[in-house]
């Protein structure tokens, strides 16, 4: 199924949740995210030793009231899109902020934090809201739903959402590529086994507390980052094939575990959002895709240490059109290069979501 013919697919069955002019229902009760900067929607924000936020501009710029919402982006990130084409009219919130409360945790949470992990010792590192934490913050929430919609609806509502996980970046680019401890016990092989064994302990221990629609994240191309092409492109300019291939030796390890997990879950329906693939092709041909610039970023970032990764907030200016830029930081895509990579994964939502 090609993307587009799977997003009329998804869009056909939500328009069949409509009847007789009733509003239509999202396609799942909620969506639910844990994970790093990439679907980080504001938790950083209420963490006052995190070193990365995304809480001054130019972030949020082609966001709803043009404002930084701790969204690493311009505009909406992939979950955002998402809810957007799920069916929802409002985002599940950032579970640190107090708008996660009441009614609000009836869509859903929030709970991925910038710089957080599948190691926990990555997000310790800057003092992010660990894996093992985000979960414990998940326990919490379940709780809190049920003291909202009773504990009936409550596990009708958790059995039924839809759980993404995206994070792992930052193991490689804020600790095992400079961390040479870290690199001279595992090799990348084993490295990537490290952390596909967090994962699959992740997963299972979601699938016990109810979850049973997971849609995780594959690895980025690493070496097309342009943060990545300043720190290891060694002036060439181009994508760094090293780093690449080591997002391809985790993604071959994601796949084996993803079908172990099908396997021991008959009742688990987990799928695997490839990001490689969209980005990879934005990357190499960026003007097919209808995009400018795949090298540079929109924002202007900063020269040193983890500055290189985010918008400079003590330069000002930006691109002139951000939706011409495939990265709108060192790290994250804009929101036009978010809308082509939710459109190409929108075939894994359908198998989740049906």
């Amino acid at each position: 199924m090609t993307s587009m013919a799977a997003l009329l697919a998804l869009f056909l069955l939500a328009a069949s949740a409509m009847s007789g002019g009733v509003q239509a229902q999202p396609l799942v009760p909620a969506v639910i995210s844990f994970g790093d900067s990439t679907v980080d929607v504001g938790n950083n924000n209420y963490l006052p030793r995190a070193v990365f936020k995304a809480n001054y501009a130019p972030y949020g710029q082609s966001f709803a009231r043009h404002e930084p919402t701790g969204r690493f982006s311009d505009g909406k990130i992939v979950t955002d899109i998402t809810a957007d084409t799920l069916g929802f009219e409002s985002y599940a919130p950032p579970y640190l902020s107090p708008q996660a409360s009441g009614k609000n945790l009836l869509v859903g949470a929030n709970f991925a934090s910038a710089a957080s992990s599948y190691h926990d010792d990555t997000a310790a590192m800057y003092d992010a809201i660990t894996l093992t934490q985000q979960l414990e913050y998940y326990k919490e929430y379940q709780s809190k739903l049920a003291a909202v919609a009773g504990r009936a609806a409550a596990r009708s509502i958790l059995s039924g959402a839809l759980y993404v996980v995206s994070t792992g970046t930052g193991d490689f680019l804020q600790n095992y590529y400079h961390n040479a401890s870290l690199s001279r016990r595992y090799d990348v092989a084993r490295y990537c086994g490290l952390l596909i064994g967090i994962f699959s302990d992740f997963a299972d221990k979601l699938y016990k507390l109810g979850a049973r629609r997971i849609g995780v994240t594959s690895m980025p191309p690493l070496g097309c980052l342009p943060a990545s092409i300043r720190l290891y492109g060694e002036g060439h300019g181009g994508c760094v094939a090293r780093l690449n291939r080591d997002a391809e030796t985790f993604n071959r390890k994601l796949n084996a575990t993803v079908e172990a997990l099908k396997g021991r879950h008959a009742d688990l329906k987990i799928a695997i959002f490839d990001i490689y693939t969209p980005l990879r092709k934005l990357a190499d041909a960026p003007v097919e895709q209808g995009f400018a610039n795949a090298r540079g970023t929109c924002c202007r970032t900063g020269k040193a240490k983890t500055r290189v990764y985010l918008c400079n907030p003590t330069t000002a200016g930006t691109c002139r059109n951000a939706s011409s830029y495939v990265f709108f930081d060192g790290v994250h895509p804009s929101e036009a290069a978010n809308v082509f990579m939710a459109e190409s994964m929108v075939e894994a939502g359908i198998e989740l979501v049906t």
